[in-house]
């Protein structure tokens, strides 16, 4: 009842889209300043969310799609163009939003989405569910999924000692470094999208 091999695959391809070692200096400058459980509760969110919407879009993914007219590429330009607007607010250091809202929304996101539920994570999960053959296969699909989301959430959640260790200054400068990494993700997300339009047209 178990596909090693479909499980390894979709982890691994999992694993270097959302990128977990990636993740942490981003989601360190995002909850940078906020008390330690908060934190470990912005962790816990963003894990939650990154998980309902690839579990919604790998039930229901192409059928969601299709109703709304919206095609993969469009979806990766709308996602990087989001995490740009985020990388901005990054590198420039706005705070000027309230803290309560800031909380909240950090964790849904761009945490939760795109950044750990991208397009390229709902892209990947959809086309493994469609391809999945018996029941020993969706399961090994869905075990993958799990697995990647505990270690996202591991990731995360022991990232936060960091923090304690790199002070305020180092707090400024992993923000600035993160808001660059995500303006490049951000840009190159947008290119694919525009790259595979292209391709289409």
């Amino acid at each position: 009842m178990f596909d090693v091999a479909v499980f390894g695959s979709l982890f691994l391809t999992l694993f270097v889209i959302m990128d977990p070692p990636g993740i942490t200096p981003i989601f360190l400058a995002l909850t940078s300043g906020r008390p330690a459980k908060v934190q470990r509760r912005m962790a816990w969110q963003a894990v939650a969310v990154a998980f309902g919407v690839i579990t919604v879009f790998g039930i229901l993914g192409q059928q969601i799609l299709d109703y709304l007219h919206v095609s993969v590429p469009a979806l990766m330009i709308a996602g990087g163009l989001l995490l740009l607007l985020i990388a901005l607010d990054l590198l420039t250091g706005k705070t000027d939003e309230p803290k309560q809202t800031k909380d909240v929304n950090v964790a849904l996101v761009p945490l939760g989405m795109p950044l750990l539920a991208g397009p390229g994570a709902i892209v990947s999960v959809i086309l493994a569910v469609q391809h999945a053959n018996g029941a020993s296969q969706q399961v090994s699909v869905w075990a993958a999924i799990v697995a990647m989301h505990v270690v996202l959430w591991v990731t995360m959640r022991y990232s936060l000692v960091i923090i304690r260790l790199i002070k305020e200054g180092g707090v400024v400068l992993v923000t600035r470094l993160a808001g660059m990494m995500l303006s490049a993700i951000a840009v190159q997300q947008i290119i694919n999208g525009i790259t595979q339009v292209i391709q289409s047209s």
